[in-house]
């Protein structure tokens, strides 16, 4: 539809004119402002012509009071797309004294010869508006008017969103339960929708509160254009909810989400859409809300506009999620979750270094459940932190037993959620719980993914810096997983960064897996901090991951998650890896952290031109002790050395259980020998089989319990 063209001497006549009018004409569902006469000028104290239209057209309720806006606003809205007669009474604050007028509005409707429709609205002042409910003249009417504004004002508080003008939820539901009856009486089927706003708190941060609050108010606007302002409600925050009649429903939607694109300015956010088909016999309003809702949520990861339709199949997950927050204490009371440890092993001697703990949720009824399935409703619900908690107390119960059977105790890792840190004091509570039992903090480990620290990161810097203050270790969980994993290892300090099972799912598939985690395992060698990888499964990934210096490793190569009696079930029938001796912890550490890869850290304290001299050569630990020579670990070009050597073929052994030499008076192993007593790093030259070899020497670590000595060798050349 075209913009009304008037005829020019008919237009100056009326734009001229002392009474104060102006003609509207609604076009594409805006209403555009055609004139504004002199009176209509002055009554709003338009100094320039050209402002008076701009304001119009751009924000044509900006003086009027907040209470009245959204009232106003409806009634334009219902007079332009029903028809009828226009007629409302409102305040508006004059420019130059700052004071309310009490406006009385009333408007028309005409037909041009072309059979265009316009609106004619005439305005007439009633008098300044007082709040005590009397004017400052003694005018009947006015003083009614001002009574009338005043109390609608106690009922607009009492009923409407201060910042948007749209209904608040108590009153919306009274609105949305008659409205509901009204659609159903006329055979026609009410839909409710449940709108999210992607990421406010974003937005937020980048445009202040100021501009969130713009956007608020603008998308309410967008929702009291297509479903009328009495049938919307913000129902919290930057989450809104509407009552309408289901016809052409998707098609608004669909709509609302192109004007989304380009709202407040193009400073916008994509929206999440629930959908719930109501049944006005089937439940209250506020139920037909909450599974709108539901059904919103389902999106809850996504950030593009999209809707989706609640089903049954949400309501019987509702159910089950509502099961695990009403149970959760008859649960843990009665023992129903069981904790489960999956080892952790050390890669320079096979042992358990460490333990993780998992909750398993074990119902008398419904069978073992998925952690997926009741882990995420304690986070949401702000329960989680019952969960970990108890975790925390079994596993100290299980190292006082594990210390009673006569076996090496371990430290045990345990996972907090986000909500942990916002619902309870939790660095606290585990420190109370840990001093209680009596064991060492060093003995609980804290494992907090990367995505909880992104999340608020100043917050969670400083609670892991309390934890480590305090003694434990903190390791940060799934590392690779997110895209900020480097920029927060420059920010906080990790013991042990645990490499996401993704790669391990990619290392049969391609070598970008393999060359990430090379890369990745020598900056975590140069930060000091020990590395984890989760997800292994298969000895040629043992290989690949030991050559490469990972410290530690977890998977079903080794174990599967079990309980306790279990494990001693193991220990009884000779089946169990073995825990490690806390008193070689350091020992076997030292030797894990080399990358084989990577010779040139074996020289690291020597010249430039050294450490240039070294690349993927040759490259192993071996351990002695006494006469006895043992190979711990090596590198591929190793194995192939050792191979056309001597003929010793290690590729798919145990590494570590390997015997190098049994002539321990050869010049070559008095060399080693010399090396490990004295701690002197040397280049040497001496027989293994028939060649003539060329290596150098390095002193790693010394084994406390066993007095063994870890000596690094690297190939630098063979002559035959």
């Amino acid at each position: 539809m075209e913009k009304y063209q008037f005829d020019q001497t008919l237009m100056q006549t009326m734009e001229d004119s002392h009474i104060p009018f102006a003609v509207y004409q609604f076009i594409d569902k805006r209403v555009v402002t055609l004139v504004l006469s002199a009176g209509f000028r002055k009554l709003f104290e338009f100094d320039k012509k050209e402002d008076a239209y701009y304001v119009m057209d751009n924000d044509m309720y900006r003086a009027t009071h907040p209470d009245d806006k959204a009232r106003i606003a409806d009634a334009a809205f219902r007079f332009a797309t029903e028809g009828g007669s226009y007629e409302v009474v409102y305040r508006t604050k004059t420019r130059n004294h700052g004071h309310y007028l009490v406006i009385h509005a009333q408007g028309e409707h005409v037909y041009t010869q072309n059979g265009a429709r316009l609106a004619i609205v005439w305005y007439t002042n009633e008098g300044i508006y007082s709040p005590t409910g009397y004017g400052t003249d003694s005018n009947a009417l006015t003083d009614s008017y001002n009574r009338m504004l005043r109390e609608g004002s106690l009922i607009h508080h009492a009923h409407y969103d201060a910042l948007t003008g749209l209904p608040n939820m108590a009153y919306f539901f009274e609105l949305a339960e008659a409205g509901r009856k009204t659609l159903a009486a006329e055979g026609k089927q009410t839909a409710i929708l449940y709108f999210d706003l992607c990421d406010m708190k974003s937005f937020n941060r980048r445009f202040g509160f100021s501009g969130g609050d713009e956007l608020l108010r603008a998308f309410a606007k967008l929702l009291a254009r297509y479903f009328h302002n009495e049938n919307c409600c913000r129902i919290s925050a930057d989450h809104f909810t509407v009552y309408t009649d289901a016809a052409n429903l998707e098609d608004r939607i669909k709509k609302i989400f192109d004007e989304c694109r380009s709202l407040n300015d193009e400073a916008t956010l994509p929206v999440r859409a629930g959908i719930y088909l109501d049944n006005i016999e089937g439940i209250d309003i506020d139920r037909a809300c909450d599974r709108a809702k539901i059904a919103c949520d389902t999106n809850r990861n996504k950030f593009i506009s999209v809707y989706e339709y609640f089903s049954e199949d949400m309501l019987k997950t509702i159910q089950a999620q509502r099961y695990f927050v009403e149970n959760l204490d008859r649960a843990l009371a009665e023992k129903w979750v069981t904790v489960y440890y999956q080892p952790i092993v050390r890669t320079a001697n096979g042992c358990v270094c460490d333990e993780e703990a998992l909750a398993r949720w074990v119902d008398p009824e419904r069978g073992v459940i998925s952690p997926a399935d009741f882990i995420p409703v304690l986070e949401e619900t702000m329960l989680i932190y019952k969960l970990d908690l108890y975790v925390v107390e079994q596993a100290l119960a299980k190292m006082k037993k594990q210390a009673e059977a006569g076996l090496y105790v371990v430290p045990i890792s345990i996972n907090l959620s986000r909500a942990d840190f916002y619902a309870c004091n939790i660095v606290e509570e585990i420190c109370r719980r840990v001093d209680g039992a009596g064991i060492g903090r060093e003995m609980i480990t804290i494992e907090i993914t990367e995505s909880i620290i992104g999340s608020d990161f100043e917050y969670m810097k400083g609670q892991v810096e309390r934890f480590r203050e305090l003694g434990f270790q903190v390791w940060m969980d799934d590392f690779g997983s997110g895209y900020s994993s480097l920029d927060v290892l420059q920010q906080i300090h990790f013991d042990v960064i645990k490499f996401d099972m993704r790669f391990m799912k990619q290392f049969d598939n391609t070598d970008r897996s393999r060359i990430i985690l090379t890369e990745l395992m020598k900056m975590a060698t140069g930060l000091g901090i020990e590395t984890v990888t989760e997800g292994v499964e298969t000895i040629e990934q043992v290989d690949f991951l030991r050559e490469i210096g990972c410290t530690k490793l977890q998977g079903f190569f080794y174990c599967c998650p079990l309980p306790f009696e279990k494990i001693l079930r193991r220990y009884e029938k000779g089946r169990q890896i073995g825990f490690e001796n806390p008193q070689e912890s350091d020992y076997y550490d030292a030797i894990g952290r080399i990358n084989l890869y990577d010779p040139s850290y074996i020289a690291k304290e020597d010249s430039e031109s050294l450490r240039q001299y070294f690349n993927t050569l040759p490259t192993a630990i071996l351990e002695l002790q006494g006469d006895k020579v043992k190979l711990i670990r090596c590198n591929r070009s190793y194995r192939e050395f050792l191979e056309k050597t001597v003929g010793v073929d290690v590729k798919n052994k145990r590494i570590y259980n390997v015997r190098l030499a049994d002539q321990p008076d050869s010049y070559f192993m008095s060399e080693i020998k010399r090396c490990a007593l004295e701690g002197n790093r040397a280049i040497t030259k001496g027989k293994v089989g028939d060649a003539t070899v060329h290596s150098f020497l390095r002193r790693i670590a010394e084994n406390p319990v066993t007095g063994s000595v870890a000596v690094a060798i690297v190939v630098l050349n063979v002559v035959r």
